[in-house]
């Protein structure tokens, strides 16, 4: 092995380090821990290679990483889209973006749960207030036609069990 080859391997280890260090703290995407590592003076090559060996370890997942995350932001009352859209800066594709799915009645749920908390149970006094609370729901990542058919059927309760 050559001085250059050993440098190299130093390099990946002291990488490999300071990944397991962040991993300990938190689950990160490996965009991110690309990125980290890279800030903190690691060489990109050694980087990518310390973070494949974490992944062939299962230290480092972006499925775990993406339903640990989702997890997290549904509790905080947002929605799947905007979940979603946090993922992609994250580095998370279609198929991590899959295990992190709310089904179609949980998003409706989280949905009328932000409303009460944010709003109360009264239902929209007019098509003003309405407008409010679907921009609301919206801007916290719930599809737009959960949130209207949740507004339609505000006052409505014998509606509701048929969404």
């Amino acid at each position: 092995m050559d001085e250059r080859e050993g440098q190299f391997d130093e390099a990946v280890e002291a990488a490999y380090a300071q990944a397991l260090k962040l991993l300990v703290r938190r689950e990160h995407s490996r965009r991110e821990l690309a990125r980290k590592l890279v800030e903190r003076d690691h060489p990109r090559p050694a980087a990518d290679a310390a973070l494949d060996r974490l992944e062939a370890e299962g230290a480092q997942s972006d499925q775990r990483f993406a339903e640990e995350y989702a997890r997290a932001r549904f509790a905080k009352g947002y929605g799947p889209r905007r979940v979603e859209a946090e993922l992609r800066e994250h580095g998370i594709g279609p198929e991590g973006m899959a295990h992190a799915a709310l089904e179609r009645g949980e998003e409706r749920s989280l949905a009328a749960a932000q409303l009460a908390k944010r709003f109360g149970d009264a239902p929209p006094a007019d098509a003003r207030e309405r407008a409010k609370r679907t921009r609301y729901l919206q801007q916290r990542g719930f599809d737009p036609e959960v949130c209207a058919r949740l507004l339609r059927d505000a006052g409505n309760p014998e509606e509701e069990a048929g969404f």
